[in-house]
């Protein structure tokens, strides 16, 4: 079965595997009673306990009333309609001229796992898991003149990861974070997964200060794809929380921030922005849509301004609801050599694109039910 033959199936498929997840979610927590999760990048699990008063003292992943770090989050997506126009592509089997065509909406599921592997007061560690798909509803898809838009129509766009999280105090003080995962992405399906060689690898590395339970802050450098292709930036984090504990900063710059205002401990609510993006690898594509280049890859980045509201259903089982814009940043079509070496464009390289998109940018607005962290 191919992805774009039967998206149906797959996402009955997936969301077996979420509702799996969740059954096990219980004895993820039980088997941990100080852990703690990501987003992606660096909200570390909960407070750490000392030993004994004699014990040397470390500092903690995080501040007071951060929002919950989830262990499972399952969530969907729904991303509304807007103009997508490409250049002509005439290197195609059917070449076609500048063409202008209507998304509907887009949709997709979005999973989320981190696994804690080591939680101790001197080190934290965990390994961290997701998946997201797109899907793109053309609102005339047996129209589409253009071999990207009918690329897009059949296959979408799918990622998955695995990646380990390392949080390591040397004192009550100073901390590293560290950051590596490995991400295959592009149009593969259940019967064409990715090939191992066509991965992208992120990392970043992180030295910061706890100076107190309501403020820590750090600084470092990001490989990153979250502009849409690689890209080396420096990265900021500040985890603030006001005195009286209803207001708070959260921001990993240039990644994401927020404004957090917490209500209860069950429920608070956040007003920020997120850059999302990565590269994906076009490979199953038709014998009518095919081009003759090689090594293609859809460089996908956009800004989302974003309001979440974020509540507890029963214990650590929460919802989150979230919309916002969606800003579209890059949405371009790539190639790199036939040794498959991506070369660095960074963010003043003058390399050509094979095709410069125009996507319009909309709204979006997703749920995603989580077990969160003791």
């Amino acid at each position: 079965m191919e992805a774009a033959s039967n998206p149906g199936e797959i996402m009955l498929r997936l969301k077996h595997y979420a509702l799996g997840l969740l059954f096990l979610c219980p004895l993820i927590a039980s088997a941990q009673t100080d852990s703690s999760s990501t987003d992606e990048d660096w909200d570390m699990y909960g407070n750490l306990d000392f030993a004994d008063k004699g014990a040397k003292r470390f500092a903690s992943s995080k501040v007071l009333n951060l929002s919950p770090a989830r262990l499972i989050g399952v969530g969907y997506e729904v991303v509304g309609g807007a103009g997508l126009s490409s250049p002509a592509m005439t290197n195609s089997n059917t070449p076609a001229d500048t063409s202008a065509s209507r998304i509907g909406l887009s949709h997709g599921l979005r999973l989320q796992a981190n696994i804690p592997l080591i939680s101790r007061n001197n080190i934290i560690w965990q390994m961290n898991l997701n998946y997201q798909d797109q899907n793109y509803v053309f609102e005339d898809a047996t129209a589409l003149t253009h071999p990207l838009h009918r690329w897009l129509s059949r296959n979408g766009l799918r990622s998955a990861g695995v990646g380990f999280t390392v949080f390591k105090p040397f004192d009550e003080k100073n901390f590293v974070l560290l950051q590596a995962s490995a991400d295959a992405s592009g149009d593969y399906g259940w019967k064409r997964l990715p090939s191992l060689g066509n991965l992208r690898y992120s990392a970043a590395l992180l030295y910061g200060r706890k100076v107190s339970d309501r403020f820590m802050w750090g600084a470092g450098i990001s490989r990153t794809y979250r502009v849409g292709e690689l890209n080396y930036v420096p990265v900021v984090l500040l985890n603030w929380t006001s005195a009286s504990g209803k207001w708070g900063v959260e921001c990993l710059l240039p990644a994401r921030g927020s404004l957090r205002r917490t209500f209860s401990p069950r429920s608070l609510a956040t007003l920020g922005f997120e850059l999302e993006g990565q590269s994906y690898r076009l490979e199953n594509v038709d014998s009518d849509i095919l081009v003759s280049q090689t090594n293609l890859e859809l460089r996908r980045s956009e800004l989302r301004l974003r309001l979440e509201y974020q509540r507890s259903l029963s214990g650590f089982y929460w919802i989150g609801i979230q919309a916002g814009l969606r800003y579209n940043y890059a949405f371009e079509l790539d190639t790199f050599g036939a040794d498959n070496r991506e070369f660095f464009r960074g963010f003043f390289g003058d390399q050509g694109y094979l095709l410069e998109n125009s996507l319009q940018h909309t709204w979006f607005v997703s749920v995603v039910f989580s077990l969160v962290s003791p």
